[in-house]
């Protein structure tokens, strides 16, 4: 499909004194968050001194960028005169864009600023394609940097040690995650980029030995690999100081339990490819109060809407550099406030259900019970309430059915845990037109297990997790209890399902199957 490439074209003398204002006050915004990332201990600094008053900074400064966009990005400006808003002055004013609408519809150099792509430095990412189509992305050399300082700000408060050695399990082809995190993570600690390659990263673990403070990053269902591959080995974890960072998907309490078995910590970090990189970042304080919400209905009415059964990821997040709201559909938008950003990502909706909160109000939230929560990280930043992509849902008897779901009841308390590879949800169409969900689930290379008894408890996991967290499911079980006769099919590796899926990121739900 060819995509449309408006020019900038010659701005008239007061868009050029409007541009120029723009510019220079953006400018001046930018600079000042450029101080506060320039060394990690300034990072963590204005992590823990961040004060709500900087939030009507950061949405003024979300309106500017739009605003400088409409004059100086020639897709922008087209994008704007089709949605009749290009005299727009308030932030909710300007149109929502999306990769449908505005990514897919103009081509790569019309949306950067002052139409411009090709200049040194400028690196291109595609993304995982798992909305159906890989996209590229193009980011700029100065606004690398700042993601670079900042992921390196975040590592070294979250993970702090003396002799941090990070071993970056990413992806290396021109997926952004991998090339950025082994890049920023050479500003503070020594890094191997081993690629998802479980061998080379036992061989690596086995030849620089116990001494240093190691940091795997990876995916979170690789992480699981790599935990039952050196278990195979008889892997003297016990010896090591290991800790995880994952990111690219979403990770259930249950997976956090069972790496923790092994991992000192393990913390997630949330980011898009069609936005930036380390968009959020967990703390302990945000997994300790995910854990909490879990259990006290209470506190999830008030933080995620009464009757809100589903469990979100919980991250901090920076309004200064990434302005989120929520629109009323529930969904993230998000603006870049810097002006290093190449191409600009203006009220950019990727598809994500959210909730959004100011640390204040969780603290007004928890009450008494705040202080016993906070942790040695000490972020003042506000939250991120995540609930993940608003169309990976299987409806099951009434109840939705989300891959976070059917996480939590194939590993909490699954003995069997270390034989399953992965899994995935698909349709079944039955007798008399009739369809219905199946679990399907990858065995691990080499795995012994009995296939009978893996279904039947993976079975009984999901189900008793899907009746302790929905309403739905468990009205319709107390009303027809072949509710709980969930399918699960178990395969071979590559096989079923799993045949041809090759991509890093797990895909979770398969239309047909």
């Amino acid at each position: 499909m060819t995509r449309l490439s408006p020019a900038l074209g010659p701005l008239t003398p007061r868009q050029r004194w409007r541009r120029a204002r723009l510019q220079a006050y953006s400018w001046l915004l930018t600079g000042a968050y450029r101080l506060g990332a320039t060394h990690p201990a300034v990072w963590r600094f204005v992590a823990r001194t961040y004060h709500p008053v900087l939030d009507r900074v950061a949405a003024r400064h979300a309106r500017l960028a739009c605003q400088f966009a409409a004059v100086d990005v020639p897709a922008y400006r087209h994008f704007l005169r089709g949605h009749g808003a290009e005299h727009a002055r308030t932030l909710d004013a300007f149109p929502e864009t999306t990769k449908q609408n505005y990514a897919g519809v103009y081509n790569e150099a019309s949306r950067c600023q002052e139409g411009r792509l090709h200049r040194p430095g400028v690196i291109v990412d595609e993304s995982s394609g798992s909305s159906g189509k890989p996209y590229n992305w193009v980011r700029g050399p100065r606004e690398l940097k700042g993601i670079y300082r900042n992921a390196a700000g975040y590592i070294e408060l979250v993970f702090p040690g003396k002799k941090l050695f990070v071993i970056n399990a990413y992806s290396m082809g021109a997926w952004a995650t991998g090339t950025t995190t082994g890049t920023a993570m050479a500003r503070i600690a020594m890094v191997k980029n081993t690629g998802p390659d479980l061998e080379k990263i036992a061989d690596t673990l086995e030849h620089f030995g116990p001494g240093y403070d190691y940091v795997i990053a990876a995916y979170p269902p690789f992480l699981k690999h790599l935990r039952d591959r050196l278990d195979e080995a008889g892997f003297p974890w016990p010896d090591y100081r290991i800790r995880g960072m994952v990111g690219g998907e979403g990770m259930t309490e249950a997976l956090r339990d069972y790496l923790e078995e092994r991992f000192e910590e393990v913390r997630s970090g949330y980011g898009a490819s069609d936005l930036t990189i380390g968009m959020g970042a967990e703390s302990g304080f945000s997994v300790l109060l995910r854990k909490r919400l879990a259990t006290d209905e209470r506190l999830r009415d008030q933080l995620l809407g009464p009757g809100e059964q589903r469990l979100p990821m919980i991250f901090h997040y920076n309004p200064l550099e990434t302005f989120l709201e929520v629109n009323a559909a529930g969904e993230l938008l998000c603006t870049i406030n810097t002006k290093t950003c190449l191409q600009p990502k203006l009220r950019y909706n990727v598809g994500d259900e959210a909730r959004l909160h100011t640390l204040a109000e969780v603290r007004r939230a928890l009450g008494a019970e705040y202080e016993g929560a906070w942790t040695d990280e000490r972020m003042n930043l506000p939250l991120l309430f995540l609930f993940g992509r608003k169309d990976s849902t299987i409806s099951y008897m009434g109840a939705n059915l989300y891959p976070q779901d059917v996480e939590y009841g194939l590993y909490q308390g699954n003995p069997h845990a270390a034989a399953i590879n992965r899994f995935c949800l698909s349709l079944e169409e039955q007798p008399g037109l009739e369809y219905r969900p199946v679990v399907n689930i990858e065995l691990r290379e080499g795995s012994a297990v009995d296939r009978d008894e893996l279904a039947g408890i993976c079975r009984e996991g999901v189900v008793a997790h899907l009746a302790r967290v929905s309403r739905d499911f468990a009205e319709s079980l107390r009303e027809d209890p072949t509710a709980a006769d969930l399918r699960v099919s178990i395969h071979d590796p590559g096989q079923g399902p799993f045949a041809g899926l090759t991509k890093m990121k797990n895909v979770y739900l398969v239309r047909d199957a």
